[in-house]
């Protein structure tokens, strides 16, 4: 079997970059070898700031051979009195067959010549050369360059290429308007630890022989090393070390020979707080932080870089990188003490300088609503009067730190400051700690804010920003959601379902909308409607990716185009996610089996009626006069029995009181439809055969307390 190795050599690619096209290739390289008949060769895809790589191996030499049909002329066209006439023989020429391998066969459109002939597969060097330059073009990325006087873009301009199929060099070439990029067998190795070029002799010694010129071209295994040294560079310095996954990702990417080195800061660096240290050195440095023990809340005055450059320097690197950490952390403690001199509600004016949006004015504009919001949210849950004013306190300060020296120099502090100079300036702890909760959860799979006030208060944030953006018609379309509005609509629907707060969220949004309605000269109906669609949108996501529903009982509770259901999701998103649960539960136990059948038949004859959805109560309804056989009257009887039920299932959300009273109640209605007392419901009688119709319309409306059955599919 053949091996062919790809290097893209270029000047330092970006670490986000390099992962993405790592990603990109691993996915793409393997479906066009599969397009072009190549099956079964082994794709490794390797990658470090200066090259992207990739090596196949267990390559045939060619591609297999393939039969191709081909439909030619028509075959009256084709033959007259049995003979071939031109047309049959040009075709036969231009496929370079022998008028023998013709055949006439019938299609929908007549009979027509056909031809099969097999198509030798090429040298598999041939399809390489190919599919090369497809792969280079076909990357993606953020801001792509182009570079010289030519069209090609790609993240960094491309300084080299090899190709090599086993031991043979591929004729390749990349035009880039006058520079041409010639195929060759030459690398290169590490800038510092080998500054030579690299032979590489054959595709298959491309990992060894970089690694021998100081370049570890597998990212899985710069990534282990990596991990390897930091830990034990910590152990050395006394403590242990956090590995962030995104900053591990990011350093494996931006080293091709890693070395871990230890640095320290003075002391007195410490009284700052931790967070600020940590953002220092995480996110603007990258490097590693040193802490004392496991799950300490306390940090040692050192860290770890990951270098890439000569270990056998490791000491004059710390120093640099010493230099550099001392003063980032000197300018936060200056922050930090300028904004300890006043407190956290005395930078709310300045809010008044930072625009929320144009047309929405500015942050501080947005806080006076979101306190408007939280006062709603709480009158909704009819909170004590002393958690509402925490909740006010809290919707009043939630932004006050943006303005702060430390947050403009480092935003990913908003919220965590803000707990901190609302300590440092006697706030209430449950008011500080909201002030950081309220941004909570950032993304998918964040943790949720704990605290009842940040609870609240991240809702209201959020519930403005949905309003206020959707009331401007910027609604999302597509992938584009540039306000993270899909974000905000998850975010509270996640924090009601994990606090278990009653919220009214229909309510919410008529209140909301109103009051932008009117502030801001809008229809409010539109909007209003608007989005509860989007809402409605979210949970049913939520309710299928994250609750993990099956989309047939996420239909069943939320009803597909069903005013009622929609307007009870709404008004209790509670109620909604347990109804989801509770049919999930009783579909993987089998009990939604047992009732199946008979409600779902009694739903599907019931929509032939004229009943509506509310009707539960029989007597009055049903006429028992009209009974011709035993089985109506016993199934009267048991929707008698079934009132009480399913009135305190409604009552208390008890659904399995609901789910045993139907199942108790099947057997009778399976003996209405076919026991040996069976009636015909569509009885030519219209007064029997609407007093049929409405018994099946009233087990209808118990079973829809729960779910609308109609949209449950059997047997999923």
């Amino acid at each position: 079997m053949t091996a062919f190795l790809l290097e893209v050599g270029t000047e330092e690619l970006p670490a986000g970059f390099l992962g993405d096209a790592m990603l990109q290739w691993r996915s793409h390289i393997p479906k066009t070898l599969q397009a072009n008949g190549i099956m079964g060769a082994s794709v490794q895809v390797y990658g470090t700031p200066r090259r992207l790589a990739v090596l196949i191996t267990g390559l045939p030499s060619q591609q297999p051979d393939r039969e191709e049909e081909v439909k030619g002329p028509p075959a009256t066209a084709a033959f007259r009195d049995g003979q071939p006439t031109p047309a049959a023989t040009g075709f036969a020429k231009k496929q370079g067959v022998d008028m023998a391998a013709l055949e006439v066969r019938p299609t929908e459109k007549g009979d027509f010549v056909f031809v099969k002939k097999i198509i030798p597969g090429r040298p598999v060097g041939d399809i390489l050369t190919d599919l090369v330059g497809e792969w280079i073009a076909s990357l993606e990325g953020k801001r792509l360059m182009r570079w010289g006087d030519g069209d090609m873009k790609f993240s960094r301009p491309i300084r080299s290429l090899v190709a090599l199929l086993d031991d043979q060099v591929l004729p390749i070439e990349l035009v880039n308007g006058s520079e041409i990029i010639t195929s060759d067998r030459i690398s290169h190795g590490h800038r510092v630890l080998h500054p030579q070029p690299v032979i590489i002799p054959q595709a298959g010694d491309y990992v060894k022989t970089l690694r021998s010129a100081g370049v570890i071209v597998d990212q899985e295994e710069r990534s282990n090393m990596i991990q390897q040294q930091v830990e034990a560079a910590a152990e050395e310095a006394g403590g242990i070390t956090v590995f962030y996954p995104d900053l591990l990702a990011e350093i494996t990417n931006l080293v091709e020979f890693p070395s871990a080195v230890v640095g320290k800061f003075e002391p007195e660096f410490l009284q700052l707080p931790t967070e600020v240290i940590t953002e220092v050195m995480v996110t603007h440095q990258r490097y590693f932080p040193v802490l004392p023990a496991a799950e300490s809340q306390e940090l040692l005055p050192k860290f770890i870089t990951v270098s890439n450059g000569d270990p056998q320097k490791s000491d004059l690197i710390a120093v640099g990188n010493e230099r550099v950490i001392r003063a980032r952390l000197a300018d936060g403690q200056f922050f930090y003490k300028a904004d300890l001199a006043k407190p956290l509600e005395g930078y709310l004016p300045q809010l008044e300088t930072v625009t929320f949006q144009e047309e929405l004015g500015s942050v501080r504009v947005k806080v006076d609503r979101i306190v408007a919001i939280a006062d709603y949210i709480s009158g909704q849950l009819r909170l004590q009067p002393s958690q509402s004013e925490k909740i006010q306190r809290a919707a009043l300060l939630c932004k006050a730190d943006l303005v702060s020296q430390m947050v403009y120099e480092f935003p990913e502090l908003q919220g965590i400051m803000g707990e901190k100079y609302a300590l440092a300036s006697g706030e209430d702890v449950e008011v500080a700690k909201a002030i950081v909760e309220h941004y909570l959860p950032t993304g998918a799979g964040d943790v949720l804010p704990g605290t009842l006030t940040g609870q609240i208060v991240g809702l209201a944030d959020r519930l403005d920003t949905l309003v206020s953006i959707f009331g401007l018609g910027l609604i999302p379309t597509g992938s584009s959601d540039p306000f993270a509005l899909r974000r905000a609509a998850n975010a509270v629907i996640n924090i009601t379902w994990f606090a278990n707060l009653p919220i009214n969220l229909a309510e919410l949004l008529s209140q909301i909308a109103g009051d932008f309605a009117i502030k801001y000269h809008k229809q409010p109906d539109k909007l209003i409607a608007a989005l509860q669609e989007f809402f409605l949108q979210r949970i049913r996501t939520l309710l299928q990716d994250e609750q993990h529903i099956d989309y047939d009982l996420v239909n069943a509770v939320l009803g597909e185009n069903d005013p009622e259901y929609t307007e009870r999701a709404l008004q209790d998103l509670l109620d909604v996610r347990d109804r989801a649960l509770y049919l999930q539960q009783i579909r993987q136990d089998g009990t939604l089996d047992k009732i199946y059948e008979t409600v779902n038949r009694s739903t599907r004859l019931a929509g032939q009626g004229d009943l509506d959805f509310q009707q539960l109560e029989p007597t009055g309804l049903i006429q028992p006069q009209l009974f011709a056989k035993s089985s109506e009257q016993a199934f009267y009887n048991a929707l008698l029995e079934l009132v009480p039920q399913t009135q305190q299932a409604q009552q208390t959300r008890s659904y399995q009181l609901l789910i045993a009273a139907l199942a108790k109640i099947a057997p009778t209605v399976a003996n209405f439809f076919d026991g040996e007392d069976s009636v015909l419901v569509m009885d030519p009688n219209a007064e029997i055969k609407r007093n049929r119709l409405s018994l099946l319309g009233l087990l209808r409306n118990h079973a829809r307390v729960l779910a609308d059955f109609g949209a449950i599919v059997k047997n999923l």
